[in-house]
């Protein structure tokens, strides 16, 4: 065990380089914030954004514009997000995509009537200009520095955080006046393209200092992607017919309100499709929009526009889904004093309800949570004052740093890996959710978490694995939790034992715990009769 450490001040520490810790980070210095930044990976290549290119909800400010862009997601999300969020959403995502072209030089295409076109971004070149951004408004980056644990000061406040510098093989401890949350997701090491950087880390530190979580049900978020290829790009395949093993089309397959259909067929069977409902127009501008969606087809000598290829479905998880560390006030922060929450990490309810926002409201959040949490950091952390490097902190973490018993094996988190991929991967558990399957995965789950908690015990890089394995069993447990007590189908979370919505469980759900979980609907309530008007 290297026990070198780098210890580090600063006003705010944002956890996390894709779209949402970076926007938090620029924001936050521009405040007036001395800002560090610590990435998993090397801000502006990791993560999902910077592996392809997405589409961002991005809605002209027009009244009739921004209510049927509201309009679209009401029901699919089960009236659960809020129109005061959308809106706030749309107005921060319209100034930040500006904000981008004309301060960013992002080269955003033009369109026939000489406008620029700036519904979507090109993930590699929007995080390379994102991280020239932050390093220009003076933020130190730390790369390939996962985060291990929050600090805590004596009343119970988030003061920074300890962490693994992977390449110098050394610890490092930022101690700041407060801390903003942009991990992303959780895939469960999936491999979907560009996620396996995503393991629910910042949830399982959020809930270790007392945060909640909300919308962990909507959790049920799978893509469809080429068995040979990892890139998920689900919306292509709205062009594709689906077919069985022997050549007969798979009725009610698509890759939207059809997806179950292909999950039930691969439960026994291979699933191919044809991409044969794409015109010519609509053939160049997906090589054009997604250059590397057709790669693997490419090299494999394929052309999806005619030839039969076989898909399976990857798990995406709370990447695409929409559960999260629960917000409490409009500005990403949770209940814990000094700790903030912006993109993935947070629950997208808000804007999204029920239904995976999908590449465009995810993307739109992201940067739209991480202007407000990092100016809300920026300004808590103003407020300690020179304190708030001179207090005394402790590590708040729990599982695979301190283990309860008697510590195992450091590589006992591959066989929680290997729990995590018997019961969150398969279609027929997580997918198809029946309490009959739900449960005896829960309960597996559980016993998986109270052994970790005991005996997982790792330092160093395998320290960084086992937080990570421990993160997605906590992710889960939430997850199934949450999912067995909506004892209904609403949204993306479809029971196949309760197949009807119930008016009376027209709420969020929170939940919260590590050994022992609990829920609780939470306090908001939309008037639906105001949405039928």
């Amino acid at each position: 065990m290297n026990t070198d450490i780098l210890n580090l001040t600063a006003d705010v520490l944002v956890i996390g380089g894709g779209p949402a810790g970076t926007w938090a980070a620029i924001k936050a210095a521009r405040a007036g914030a001395d800002v560090i930044l610590a990435d998993k990976g090397y801000c502006g290549t990791s993560g999902p954004t910077a592996s392809g290119g997405t589409g961002v909800w991005y809605v002209p400010p027009s009244e009739e514009a921004r209510q049927a862009a509201m309009d679209s997601r009401d029901r699919l999300g089960g009236f659960l997000a809020d129109r005061g969020w959308m809106r706030r959403v749309l107005n921060q995502t319209w100034d930040n995509m500006n904000e981008l072209a004309d301060e960013g030089k992002y080269p955003f295409p033009v369109g026939p009537d000489g406008q620029q076109m700036r519904r979507g971004v090109q993930g590699p070149e929007y995080m390379r200009i994102q991280r020239l951004r932050t390093t220009r408004a003076g933020v130190r980056i730390l790369d390939h520095s996962p985060a291990l644990e929050l600090l805590t000061d004596a009343y119970g406040a988030v003061a920074g955080a300890r962490g693994y510098r992977r390449q110098e093989g050394t610890h490092y401890t930022v101690r700041a006046g407060a801390v903003v949350l942009a991990t992303g997701g959780c895939a469960f090491l999936s491999k979907a393209l560009g996620t396996n950087v995503n393991t629910g880390d910042g949830a399982l530190m959020a809930a270790e200092v007392g945060a909640e979580l909300s919308g962990m049900e909507f959790s049920t978020a799978y893509a469809i992607a080429p068995e040979f290829s990892t890139v998920t790009k689900t919306a292509y395949y709205s062009f594709a017919t689906f077919y069985r093993e022997d050549g007969s089309v798979l009725e009610g397959a698509g890759s939207q309100g059809g997806r179950s259909v292909i999950a039930r067929e691969l439960l026994t069977n291979r699933v191919f499709c044809t991409l044969d409902g794409a015109s010519p127009d609509d053939q160049a501008a997906m090589r054009l929009g997604q250059v590397n969606f057709f790669l693997p087809f490419d090299r494999a000598g394929i052309n999806p526009f005619t030839d039969r290829f076989p898909v399976t479905l990857l798990l995406e998880g709370t990447v695409r889904g929409t559960g999260g560390v629960h917000v409490a006030g409009e500005h990403g922060e949770t209940s814990v004093p000094g700790l903030y929450v912006a993109g993935d990490a947070a629950t997208r309810e808000l804007i999204c309800g029920g239904f995976t926002g999908g590449g465009s409201h995810n993307a739109a959040w992201a940067m739209s949570s991480g202007v407000w949490a990092g100016r809300a950091a920026a300004i808590h952390a103003k407020g300690l004052g020179a304190r708030a490097g001179d207090r005394t902190v402790s590590g708040a973490g729990g599982a695979a740093l301190v283990p309860t018993g008697t510590p195992g094996r450091p590589d006992g988190y591959q066989d929680v890996l290997r729990v995590v991929r018997e019961q969150v991967h398969p279609y027929d558990k997580n997918y198809l959710r029946h309490a009959d399957r739900l449960t005896p995965a829960l309960a597996a789950l559980n016993d998986t978490w109270d052994q970790l908690r005991s005996s997982l015990y790792a330092t160093d890089g395998d320290a960084v694995r086992a937080r990570s394995a421990a993160a997605m069993i906590a992710h889960a447990r939430w997850m199934y939790t949450s999912a067995l007590t909506r004892t209904e189908s609403r949204g993306m979370h479809t029971r196949q034992d309760y197949k009807d919505t119930d008016p009376a469980q027209h709420h969020r759900l929170l939940v919260g715990g590590l050994d022992t979980l609990w829920t609780a609907p939470s306090t908001w309530t939309r008037d639906l009769a105001a949405v039928a008007s």
